[in-house]
């Protein structure tokens, strides 16, 4: 008798470590705005603005092409740069653009550490850092995990500070109860394709009165102001920040899942919690985040590779998320410590100016997490990173 064949096994689909969830209907609307002929800037951002002013309590919002650009036009809303001698303080632990953004107004950032168990700024060091040059403050919801707003604003009251929250991660998050955004100073979203709701690309900017809408729309777009249907006057800098209708279609068909994605969301980070401390952290001194299923809208998963641990193994993170990636697993990294990027060590900063940050930095592995994942798909991460780092 011939041997039988042995089954040929699937091998399990690759597993991005974010995927945007778009549903049939919001497809359909991008159609219909494609159709209409109005694919720049109109009704559907209008309608997009009003239904987020709603979210933030009634506050003004205007929507952007990018929540990079919405963090820029406070800044100039509030005057900073002004004066070369303006100081910002913000996090060396976030993507670049949130520092950038205030040598783009002609300020000059100033960091401060993290927390290395939240990860976001520590705020005992941010009042340290406070000059009488410092002008606002950059704070960074890090994953989604809201910074304290009641310290935060403690400390910015105190000193008559602008804050600028970089809130780009934390769409669906709450401090206390109150969505963020609905409270506070100037708040920043963003919309970009590896956030929680998308437009593609793009953000939103909210503020606290008319006024600054108003100014925000002329920053906007080059600075125009019109009149009737002819005028037209022009009397600051502005720029090319305008969202399109077609981007604002896929944001209305993402608003009503925010509830839902933020629900399963939270849920898969109970799994990986779960699974994690069951498995080998007690062990090999992987670091977790913080287990926040209130406040959180768990926008990352990430965890801080052991070094020590890898080092003893002759390996490194891009090891283990090479390692990773053969068994189907993608992972990120978010982020680098920007004070250590050539831009920054030319402006005098070096390594060892904020240690926590840096170990962070050179450490932290973000793993797949989107509302789609399944728990098996969990399952299938944790015990790869297991095998990792057993060095199997």
């Amino acid at each position: 008798m011939s041997a039988q064949p042995k089954p040929v096994v699937a091998a399990a689909p690759f597993l991005p470590f974010t995927r945007p969830t778009i549903d049939e209907a919001t497809i359909a609307g991008v159609c219909d705005v494609l159709r209409s002929g109005w694919i720049t800037s109109g009704p559907n951002v209008k309608e997009f603005e009003k239904q987020l002013s709603a979210y933030c309590g009634g506050r003004p919002v205007r929507a952007f092409n990018s929540g990079t650009c919405t963090m820029e036009i406070a800044l100039r809303i509030a005057q900073v740069g002004a004066s070369a001698a303006d100081e910002v303080i913000t996090t060396p632990l976030t993507w670049v653009s949130t520092s950038n953004i205030v040598l783009d107004v002609g300020a000059k950032p100033v960091f401060a550490d993290i927390d290395p168990v939240t990860r976001n700024i520590d705020l005992d060091r941010v009042e340290a850092a406070i000059t009488p040059n410092t002008r606002a403050i950059i704070p960074v919801d890090l994953t989604g995990l809201p910074v304290d707003r009641t310290r935060l604003y403690e400390i910015a009251g105190r000193k008559s500070l602008r804050v600028v929250e970089d809130a780009a991660q934390s769409f669906g998050s709450n401090w206390g109860g109150a969505p963020i955004g609905s409270t506070g100073d100037f708040v920043s979203f963003s919309f970009h394709a590896n956030k929680n709701i998308t437009t593609i690309e793009g953000g939103c900017l909210v503020m606290n009165d008319e006024h600054e809408a108003r100014l925000a729309e002329e920053y906007r777009l080059q600075g125009v102001v019109r009149s009737g249907l002819d005028g037209m006057e022009v009397e600051r800098v502005g720029g090319k920040y305008n969202l399109t209708d077609v981007a604002a279609r896929v944001g209305l068909g993402q608003l009503p899942h925010l509830a839902s994605f933020t629900e399963r969301r939270r849920g898969l980070a109970r799994r990986y919690l779960e699974r994690f401390h069951a498995a080998f952290v007690a062990e090999i001194d992987c670091r977790l985040p913080v287990a926040d299923f209130a406040q959180s809208n768990w926008h990352m998963f990430q965890v801080i590779l052991p070094e020590a641990h890898l080092a003893k193994r002759g390996m490194k993170r891009a090891d283990v998320m090479a390692a990773l990636n053969d068994r189907g697993i993608g992972t990120g990294v978010h982020y680098p410590a920007l004070h250590l990027f050539a831009l920054y060590r030319r402006l005098g900063w070096k390594d060892g100016d904020f240690p926590h940050a840096e170990y962070a930095g050179r450490n932290t592995l973000t793993l797949p997490l989107f509302p789609t994942m399944t728990d098996a798909d969990v399952d299938r991460v944790v015990e790869a990173l297991e095998s990792v780092l057993r060095g199997a």
